[in-house]
């Protein structure tokens, strides 16, 4: 399955628009988004110490999530803009909120949600590859194969250590979630919100 696959729907036009409105806010909102990309991943290797193949994706995508943070970080600074403080949008949240608690379901649908993340995040640096103006353009071009190949990663390791008819079943309960998360009216816009406001 191809990352772009897994989604319900596409960005809306709405939202590419408004991204090329606050270019400044999008690209700090991104820099987070690797931030905590990086952190999740660090945090699946503390908590499961006895899973092999987790631990070497983790790892692997920790220190390149943290490449990708620091590239941006240089892409804000080539532009004359700040990193700075930012609060979160409700899109992760709301995916990891429907995470189940027990093991190993827990896992199973960590690694999903981290899926449909890097999927949206693919089909979103591919949009705006597509109407921005270099550096921009390329960097998210370059980025957007990047993050095609974490989705991979994380839907592969959902099968390793799910049931294939229970990993498929909680990809539609979170495609349908995903899916009325992009297409609802969001207060706050940010790399991975809904419809602005």
């Amino acid at each position: 399955m191809k990352a772009k696959e897994i989604l319900a729907v596409d960005t809306s036009q709405a939202w590419l628009e408004r991204a090329l409105r606050e270019l400044k806010l999008l690209l700090v909102d991104h820099a987070h988004c690797e931030k905590k990309a990086a952190s999740t991943a660090l945090g699946m290797i503390y908590r499961y110490p006895d899973k092999p193949p987790l631990l070497t994706m983790a790892s692997q995508l920790a220190r390149e999530e943290l490449t990708h943070f620091d590239q941006v970080l240089g892409l804000l600074e080539r532009s004359g803009w700040a990193y700075e403080h930012l609060s979160a949008g409700r899109y992760a949240a709301k995916l990891f909120g429907i995470v189940r608690k027990p093991e190993p379901s827990h896992l199973v649908d960590t690694l999903i949600a981290g899926a449909f993340i890097e999927a949206r995040s693919h089909e979103r640096l591919e949009a705006l590859a597509g109407v921005l103006d270099p550096p921009f353009a390329d960097f998210y071009a370059k980025l957007a194969r990047s993050e095609a190949r974490h989705f991979e990663q994380y839907l592969s390791l959902a099968y390793h250590y799910g049931d294939d008819s229970e990993v498929n079943d909680r990809i539609a309960d979170f495609a349908a979630l995903e899916s009325e998360l992009i297409t609802s009216p969001d207060p706050q816009f940010r790399f991975h919100s809904g419809i602005p406001l």
